[in-house]
């Protein structure tokens, strides 16, 4: 009886290792690289935005640093992950693990924080179109202004063409397109944590890509652009959360999740008590120990100090990560009904005004 129930991870495991058979490293020094370079540097045309704190420099250092990293020891699988937050130093190694290529880049995301208060706006998509904006430098939002060399499509397309060039070894110019003038977007995984997570999903929204990785996230809990027609299909996008996350316990998660339609690939896993691939579900939730702090449980579904790790100190979730990375999207779990207890129409909290003194 054991053996039968080690066959669903052992077929995931299989399935998890396929590389491109395309695509293959020649590097007589094999090894893990991480690469670091200034997107100020990479591209003359991209400029500051100090009208949204969004600068080169901070208190005399750099602060547009990008990241860059690849293990031409491993089978590359031909797919980039371009992650949308700070850079994490130990998922991407792990994703370099999975023979996945991986870019952190520098782009005009210091809105943040500023327009909340005005969501959802008069269309329902007020930060659902500064997400879009910010991405794509393309104008679609009027509460900002973003120019295309500022937006993450054209920093990670610059940042690529970059890598190509000074390192030849990782075989960067895979996800470039044929003619060179831009990304190959059906190779890329699109990832990130909390106000990541929600613009990579939005973009996702508008440009097909390969995989949505979404940790902490979507919020956007008042907007309606979750519910949009997407170009990348919705069996492509991944979630995972902790429970005692604000963004889980308000409700916030849930109802992003549903309005992506999420559910129509599985039910609710909490992975504490499933073991991979965890019913091939795209909605994964987690109640690990986080000394019931709901800040460190919000980080703690990414690799860090956060993480629950075992009496040995090493991580819990080391599954998980791979699972939402590299579990094949053509397989899905059957279809669940949209969870009632889930609210879709959340209450806008209105606030009180302040005493007077």
């Amino acid at each position: 009886m054991k053996a039968l129930h080690l066959l669903p991870f052992l077929a995931f495991a299989a399935m998890a290792q396929a590389a491109d058979p395309a695509l293959s490293f020649n590097d007589p020094k094999a090894q893990r690289y991480d690469i670091t370079a200034r997107a100020s540097e990479i591209d003359p045309n991209a400029k500051e935005h100090p009208e949204i704190d969004f600068v080169f420099t901070k208190s005399g250092k750099p602060s547009d640093i990008e990241h860059a990293a690849v293990d031409t020891r491993v089978a590359p699988r031909g797919k980039l992950v371009i992650w949308l937050m700070g850079y994490p130093a130990p998922l991407f190694d792990r994703v370099t693990s999975y023979g996945l290529h991986a870019i952190q880049v520098h782009y005009a995301n210091g809105w943040f924080g500023k327009f909340g208060k005005d969501s959802p706006g008069t269309d329902g998509q007020l930060l659902g179109n500064i997400r879009l904006e910010a991405a794509t430098g393309e104008d679609v939002s009027r509460l900002v202004s973003i120019p295309k060399p500022d937006g993450m499509m054209e920093r990670a397309y610059q940042f690529v063409k970059w890598l190509a060039t000074h390192h030849p070894e990782g075989k960067w110019d895979t996800f470039l397109t044929a003619d060179g003038k831009g990304l190959r977007w059906d190779k890329v995984i699109i990832s990130g944590a909390s106000h990541g997570s929600t613009t990579a999903a939005r973009f996702a929204k508008h440009q097909k890509v390969d995989r949505v990785v979404a940790f902490c996230g979507p919020r956007d809990q008042y907007e309606s652009w979750q519910a949009l027609p997407s170009a990348t299909p919705a069996n492509r996008y991944f979630a995972f959360s902790h429970v005692l996350d604000g963004g889980w316990s308000g409700g916030h998660y849930c109802r992003s999740w549903e309005m992506l339609g999420l559910h129509q690939f599985g039910p609710i896993v909490n992975i504490d008590e499933s073991k991979p691939p965890y019913e091939n579900t795209r909605r994964l939730i987690t109640k690990a120990d986080v000394k019931g702090d709901a800040n460190r449980a919000h980080g703690s579904v990414v690799p860090g100090k956060s993480s629950p790790t075992d009496a040995e100190g090493k991580f819990l979730d080391e599954d998980v990560w791979r699972y939402v990375f590299t579990a094949p999207v053509e397989v899905t779990g059957s279809p669940a009904e949209p969870d009632p207890a889930c609210l879709k129409d959340l209450p806008k909290e209105e606030k009180k005004p302040k005493k007077k003194k």
